[in-house]
C-alpha cells in the first residue's frame, strides 16, 4: 500500500486545480469542477434509477446511523465509464483495485452519522469485508449538485467541512504514513435541511477487487 499511496499522493500534488488540505493528520484533497455538470446530471438520472436503502457493516445499534439511499451503478453505462477514466486519470491507481461506483441520495433530513470509510480491525465483520480484498485505501467523493441547505461533509478531528458543489471531488488517504488506520478521517454527512444531495463515492482497496 505504501508505492500505491506514494504515487497517489505525488499525481494529485501535480494536478493543476487540486487543493491540498493543509493538516499534519490528514493526506486530503479537493478538485472543484472535477466533472461536468452534464456528466453529474446523468448519473443524477442513474443513481435515482437503482436507488435503494443504504447499507451498513456496523451501526452500533443506531437504526438511524445511516438514512440515505444507495445505488451500485453499471460498470458498463457510459457515464460510470467516463467517470471511471477520469479517476483513473487524475489518480492512477489500477481500476482492479477499486470497488464498483457507488451513488448516494440524501433527501431532507437524511444523514451519515460520524464514521470511518475503513473498516475497524477486530471490529464487526472486518474479516468478511477485508479478508480477500484487503483494507480500504483512498476514498474518492463527488458532489453532484448543491443543495438549498444542509448536507455537508464534516471531518470533525480536523475541524473541516466540505459543502456540497457541482462537481467537486474530495478525497482522503484513509491509512496514516505507516500504514495503520487513520481515525484522523472520521467524518459526518451531515442532514439536508432543504433539497435533496446525490453523491458519488469511489474506494479503493490494497488488493484487487474480485469483480
Amino acid at each position: 500500500m505504501d508505492a500505491m499511496t506514494d504515487s497517489v499522493s505525488q499525481r494529485l500534488s501535480r494536478f493543476d486545480t487540486a487543493q491540498r488540505v493543509p493538516h499534519p493528520r490528514i493526506e486530503q484533497f479537493q478538485v472543484k469542477g472535477f466533472i461536468s455538470p452534464e456528466l453529474c446530471a446523468e448519473l443524477i438520472r442513474l443513481i435515482d434509477l437503482g436507488r435503494r436503502p443504504s447499507t451498513i457493516a456496523d451501526a452500533n445499534g443506531d437504526d438511524y446511523f445511516r438514512t440515505s439511499e444507495t445505488c451500485d451503478l453499471d460498470a458498463n453505462e457510459t457515464a460510470v465509464k467516463e467517470l471511471e477514466a477520469r479517476f483513473f486519470s487524475l489518480n492512477g491507481i489500477d481500476p482492479k483495485y477499486g470497488e464498483p461506483v457507488q451513488g448516494q441520495r440524501y433527501d431532507v433530513g437524511q444523514e451519515f452519522k460520524a464514521h470511518t470509510d475503513y473498516f475497524t480491525p477486530g471490529g464487526a465483520d472486518f474479516e468478511k469485508f477485508c479478508a480477500e480484498s484487503g483494507q480500504r485505501t483512498w476514498t474518492f467523493m463527488i458532489y453532484l449538485n448543491e443543495v438549498e441547505a444542509g448536507g455537508a461533509t464534516r471531518f470533525k478531528v480536523i475541524k473541516k467541512s466540505f459543502q456540497p458543489e457541482t462537481g467537486k471531488l474530495v478525497c482522503w488517504n484513509n491509512a496514516r504514513p505507516d500504514g495503520s488506520v487513520n481515525p484522523a478521517t472520521l467524518h459526518h454527512g451531515m442532514k439536508v435541511r432543504k433539497g435533496v444531495k446525490y453523491v458519488i463515492t469511489k474506494w479503493y482497496r490494497e488488493r484487487e477487487w474480485p469483480w
